[in-house]
């Protein structure tokens, strides 16, 4: 039996992860697993996503069901569970009935791509976005000890700000800005987040969780004032490899 691996999303025009998992099956002489794309107009379809696919045995998560797939879960890993997000599922269907358990292999390799830029001046954040990915990214600025706020079109919680409360003083604050939404990414290459770029400095680390395109406007208004820049492809490979390794256990 072929053991089948995927992604589900909306969109999922974007992503790597099919042609990533399926040349590293090629390369590694893999020849039972296949991987591939399920795009999900809503939650609504995943019960029978996973009752139609027998020889379905772990899925990637992406935007924008990374908070919403905790609902159709039966286990979460402690990382996960603090996180309050998952992007990684290793299905066990051993007993005959499908045992779903969540991860997030996100923070691995956000945590692991970060680690190498820090500097000691690096000890606020802003996180730009809300979503299931800043879950992550918030839960390694925590374990690391770095402060941040996160900002938001909308905020709900005080550790919340909005964009047109972004002063210089904030700006030239917090050296570490990462990009945790999908803003910039193809095709909307023509877009980027709405920050006060002209108090960037080199003193700042901006990294963005968009891998496509290689660079965002994000990162290029950022790269234009001398900060140091990080796109989100070793990312993707670090979590991917991590996932890989969930779902052979």
């Amino acid at each position: 039996m072929i053991k089948l691996y995927g992604l589900i999303g909306n969109p999922l025009t974007h992503s790597f992860s099919k042609e990533y998992f399926n040349r590293k099956f090629q390369l590694e002489n893999i020849s039972n697993c296949q991987y591939q794309l399920f795009p999900l107009k809503s939650m609504a379809g995943f019960q029978n996503l996973i009752t139609d696919h027998n020889n379905l045995l772990g899925l990637n998560v992406t935007i924008p069901f990374k908070k919403e797939v905790l609902n159709y879960l039966d286990h979460l890993s402690p990382e996960a569970a603090e996180a309050g997000a998952v992007n990684c599922l290793k299905i066990d269907r051993s007993s005959g009935n499908p045992y779903l358990t969540g991860h997030n292999t996100d923070i691995y390799g956000f945590e692991q791509s970060l680690k190498p830029l820090l500097k000691a001046r690096h000890r606020k954040a802003l996180i730009l976005g809300t979503g299931g990915s800043s879950a992550a990214v918030a839960f390694v600025l925590k374990s690391l000890d770095v402060d941040f706020y996160s900002v938001s079109r909308k905020p709900q919680k005080s550790d919340q700000i909005k964009y047109d409360s972004l002063t210089r003083e904030i700006i030239r604050e917090h050296l570490l800005i990462i990009n945790a939404t999908p803003v910039g990414m193809f095709p909307n290459t023509s877009q980027f987040p709405d920050i006060p770029y002209e108090w960037i400095t080199p003193e700042h680390l901006l990294f963005d969780l968009v891998y496509n395109p290689a660079e965002t406007l994000f990162l290029k208004k950022g790269k234009e004032k001398g900060a140091i820049t990080k796109n989100g492809q070793q990312m993707l490979h670090l979590q991917a490899e991590k996932s890989w390794e969930i779902w052979q256990q």
